[in-house]
């Protein structure tokens, strides 16, 4: 007979087999990324490119973007998704309470009770605080949970298999540098082998190594087929201020359902993900504002923020240390309201940074 720890055994083994199976897709990722390397730097600079200026040249421009590329899919596989802070985190007297509650208004009673000492803005399609009954915790705005995961993801994006993580706060600018110099990995390789491509079917190369050429071209030119699209939609998410999720489901406020909710105009969204620094914006560097708890809202459903004497949204993180900034509304402009974002380290909690380029989101 079975014991319970032949459950248990078998369980785990189940359990590390499945981890193992996730790793699959980036495991092909590196595979094909490693084979191109050997195809293009052996096979194409340095046995069929007889030009040495051509060769330097190809090779130079290829190891940037080979390394960028690295680089970034490295950060975006690696990086820690943004869990749940603790405050979030119902006690054990309210959990009980909820599964005893006898109707939904009860239970919206008990969860608006539990949050209203934290930053929550959204809500459900029937106006109750969003609340997790796996991770038992009060979601924060733009918060879901991941079944991949196990748990609760600050600002999730989605779950990617080709990176076996979730796309999410903390490495969402990795995600799009990786989709970018991945696009430009493959564009580069593809025009650059062209001349070579035409030639093999000319019959004017010879040896096994052309094969690796004729692979290596139709390679590049389908991943960068298929990135395209991908790319241009993300950056089309990044200058609405939306993740994936919402756009396919918009965010609802106590005012209700608006797409728009977090767009503070182009510029604004752009910086909340890449940050203010410019030196950093195409590094793989953590440069976005926030914390990922608390998010700058369009003015209509700021009342529902937290803020301290001095007028600065509190950090709710548990020893968070992304730069935390937050826009209020400058009111004295007659034609539109202009927005700023406040750094609560600067001194007196003064506004050290301008972002609005426009006087309402578009």
């Amino acid at each position: 007979m079975p014991t319970n720890s032949d459950f248990r055994n078998s369980s785990g083994s189940c359990r590390l087999c499945i981890k193992a199976v996730k790793w699959v897709p980036v495991l092909i990722i590196v595979t094909v990324v490693g084979w191109s390397y050997y195809a293009y730097v052996v096979q194409l600079c340095w046995f069929t490119v007889t030009s040495p200026f051509e060769r330097v040249y190809y090779l130079l421009c290829y190891h940037v973007f080979f390394v960028m590329f690295l680089w970034a899919y490295y950060q975006t596989i690696f990086t820690p998704i943004g869990s749940v802070p603790k405050k979030f985190k119902l006690s054990p007297i309210d959990i009980d309470k909820i599964k005893r509650a006898d109707s939904e208004e009860s239970q919206k009673m008990i969860l608006e009770r539990c949050a209203q000492n934290l930053p929550v803005s959204n809500r459900t399609v029937s106006g109750v605080i969003r609340y997790c009954d796996k991770c038992c915790v009060i979601k924060p705005d733009r918060a879901h949970h991941c079944s991949v995961c196990g748990e609760c993801v600050l600002k999730m994006d989605h779950h990617c298999p080709w990176v076996n993580n979730c796309v999410s706060f903390t490495n969402y600018k990795f995600f799009i540098l990786f989709l970018a110099y991945a696009l430009l990995y493959c564009i580069f390789i593809t025009l650059t082998s062209l001349r070579y491509f035409i030639m093999f079917w000319k019959g004017e190369l010879i040896g096994m190594g052309r094969f690796h050429i004729l692979f290596l071209f139709f390679i590049a030119a389908m991943f960068a087929i298929s990135l395209v699209s991908l790319f241009i939609y993300h950056c089309y998410l990044v200058m609405r201020n939306l993740s994936t999720l919402e756009a396919f489901r918009a965010p609802i406020f106590r005012t209700g359902e608006d797409k728009n909710g977090f767009n503070l105009g182009r510029y604004n969204n752009f910086q909340e993900v890449f940050g203010d620094n410019r030196t950093y914006w195409f590094l793989p560097i953590f440069t976005s504002f926030g914390d990922g708890v608390v998010y700058p809202v369009r003015s209509l459903h700021q009342s529902t923020q937290q803020y301290d004497s001095a007028g600065v949204t509190q950090s709710f993180g548990d020893g968070v240390t992304f730069p935390e900034r937050i826009h209020d509304e400058d009111t004295e402009s007659l034609l539109g309201s202009r927005q700023r974002w406040a750094d609560e380290d600067s001194p007196s909690h003064e506004v050290t940074h301008s972002l609005i380029r426009e006087a309402a989101p578009v």
